[in-house]
């Protein structure tokens, strides 16, 4: 029986176990241009027992910025700095992929330089605000991409992926869930257009599917994944019936031979689905009602994934692999340092051994 303790090959890459840790933005790249610091290379490298660490929500362009101290990978500075980070996983066995999210119309014009403003499928804004440094502030209509700038992005995409191999990760992950652009493109309430980027699910799915043969192109497939969240209602959108959609998305990634999928789960039905039309790893975000926990590593055991991710359970503990297998005991994560602030609640959980 496969456990989660066990290796797996991962399009050629050595996982030592099957459990991942899930991106998870914190908001503390406080170098020069959005770049990582010296306690990003402390954080992650404190992780590096996961089979698979995948980096926060990274923009690869500057619009693409949503949340106050993000970090990117669209710069020279950017793609040193992660570059310590990436050698501080490696040298102690880890593998990282970054993730690339643009955060589309989830942002606000005060994020951004030089006038620009948040961008979206459609000029369709979020409902809720945006926590700045200077108190929360109201989502705005974005600029509706024209189809040259739907293309222009898609090469921002390819662009940073070459920027985060060349930065020293072993592939990326495109964040095409929770309501950034790639998933605004998907969902019918964000995307009202009726040329070849809209108007059918055939459309909606277009820019997901491009975005991925792009980077695929670029860096190779094998060191290529995308997250998806059918159904997730966050970031206000409306995906009343999503089955079909991702259906016929998954069909059109199948055959790329992409590193892994990754499914934040909605309904276990469509988790079962997904699985028969893709071939290759999956990584399952299980639906629970708090944070994933150990009694989720069955799945691995039965069959329904190939890799479990965690997110709050291992911000809080960096040995998560050993504590799972032990059993415990586990840090409780500390909401109030989850985004922003300093190394309390960042990099001062304790190990088991310290």
């Amino acid at each position: 029986m496969t456990t989660a303790f066990d290796p797996i090959d991962l399009s050629g890459t050595q996982l030592a176990n099957r459990i991942a840790m899930a991106p998870m933005t914190r908001s503390r790249a406080f170098g020069p241009g959005h770049s990582a610091t010296d306690s990003m290379v402390t954080y992650y490298a404190q992780r590096a027992s996961a089979g698979l660490i995948i980096t926060e929500g990274t923009q690869p362009s500057v619009v693409g910025q949503g949340y106050p101290d993000t970090p990117g990978l669209h710069s020279a500075e950017q793609v040193a700095a992660w570059r310590k980070v990436t050698d501080a996983v490696h040298a102690k066995g880890g593998v990282i992929f970054a993730q690339l999210m643009h955060a589309g119309r989830i942002g606000h014009p005060d994020l951004l330089p030089d006038g620009l403003v948040p961008v979206s499928a459609s000029a369709v804004a979020a409902q809720g605000q945006v926590y700045m440094h200077d108190g929360p502030k109201d989502f705005v209509t974005p600029h509706e991409l024209t189809s040259d700038e739907v293309r222009q992005t898609v090469a921002d995409f390819a662009s940073a992926a070459r920027n985060a191999i060349d930065a020293g990760f072993d592939g990326v992950e495109l964040h095409g869930a929770n309501g950034y652009l790639i998933h605004q493109f998907l969902a019918p309430g964000s995307n009202l257009r009726t040329d070849e980027w809209g108007g059918s699910e055939e459309g909606r799915i277009r820019f997901a599917v491009e975005v991925t043969r792009a980077v695929a192109d670029e860096i190779g497939a094998s060191r290529t994944a995308i997250r998806i969240s059918p159904g997730n209602t966050y970031n206000s959108i409306v995906e009343p019936e999503p089955d079909a959609a991702y259906t016929a998305l998954v069909k059109e990634l199948e055959p790329l031979g992409l590193a892994y999928l990754h499914l934040i789960e909605n309904n276990r039905e469509l988790t079962t689905a997904l699985r028969k039309l893709f071939s290759g790893t999956l990584v399952l975000n299980v639906a629970t009602e708090g944070f994933t926990t150990a009694d989720e590593l069955k799945l691995i055991e039965d069959g329904t994934a190939d890799l479990i991710s965690f997110g709050a359970l291992f911000l809080a503990n960096p040995d998560l692999p050993a504590r799972l297998k032990a059993g415990g005991p586990y840090n409780t994560p500390e909401m109030a340092s989850f985004f922003g602030g300093t190394d309390k609640g960042y990099i001062d959980y304790p190990s088991l051994e310290g």
